[in-house]
């Protein structure tokens, strides 16, 4: 039978696939199934629908998605590694273990996604939207994060690339600051949209704070950099 990939925005066909399976079959494999047919025969899926698609272990490595609505499409265990996914919308989608090593997701909202257990070494994820994702015991060692939005994310048992999670603190306004360090020394500290890292992260986040911060929470923001500061000495004496 015949199925139609359709742009997200014109609703225009862009690609038909010849899939084999029955009528009844629900309608997220059907896509799914057209999906993979157009990837391997080099079809343009920048910008399509392929919401609620499922293509659990599929192999994707090096896919072009820029700006694909993956909106709740199920990609758990999918090989994405090296795919462009700059600006592509997957909210709520199942990535659980998938493998973004690699992967471009510059600008993509990844808001509710499920990314318990990925690999995103290497990713790009600059400006990215993970709000309320989980993150749980992802692999984010060398990620680019540089501008994303991790608030609410569950990020419990993540891999920093050595980094452990030092202290989460939100502010009254609901803004969540993160904090990972190491033994070794190094730290990342990230706030809303605000990432700092290095030796001197929390000076830079300090300073942040009195420079930038409104000044209705500035006072509460620099407590929550003190906290960050005592949770990192403590880290240091334990190892010593």
């Amino acid at each position: 039978m015949k199925y139609e990939i359709k742009n997200r925005l014109t609703q225009e066909a862009q690609y038909t696939a010849e899939i084999d399976c029955d009528e009844g079959v629900d309608w997220r494999v059907k896509r799914g199934l057209a999906v993979k047919i157009a990837f391997n025969s080099g079809a343009d899926l920048c910008g399509a629908d392929l919401s609620g698609a499922y293509l659990c272990n599929a192999d994707l490595r090096g896919a072009d998605l820029r700006g694909a609505y993956l909106c709740g499409a199920y990609l758990c265990d999918a090989d994405l590694r090296g795919a462009d996914l700059c600006g592509a919308y997957l909210c709520n989608a199942d990535l659980r273990g998938a493998d973004l090593r690699g992967a471009d997701l510059c600008n993509a909202d990844l808001c509710g996604a499920d990314l318990c257990g990925a690999y995103l070494c290497n990713a790009y994820l600059r400006n990215a939207n993970l709000c309320n994702a989980d993150l749980r015991g992802a692999d984010l060692c060398n990620a680019y994060l540089c501008n994303a939005d991790l608030r609410g994310a569950d990020l419990c048992n993540a891999d920093m690339g050595g980094l452990i999670l030092l202290a989460r603190a939100t502010r009254s306004d609901s803004h969540e600051y993160f904090a990972w360090s190491s033994i070794l020394g190094g730290m990342v500290i990230t706030a809303g949209c605000r990432t700092w890292v290095g030796e001197d992260a929390i000076e830079q986040a300090r300073k942040h704070c009195q420079t930038t911060t409104s000044e209705r929470y500035r006072t509460e923001a620099l407590r929550i950099v003190d906290f960050i500061e005592g949770a990192a000495t403590a880290l240091r004496r334990e190892a010593a």
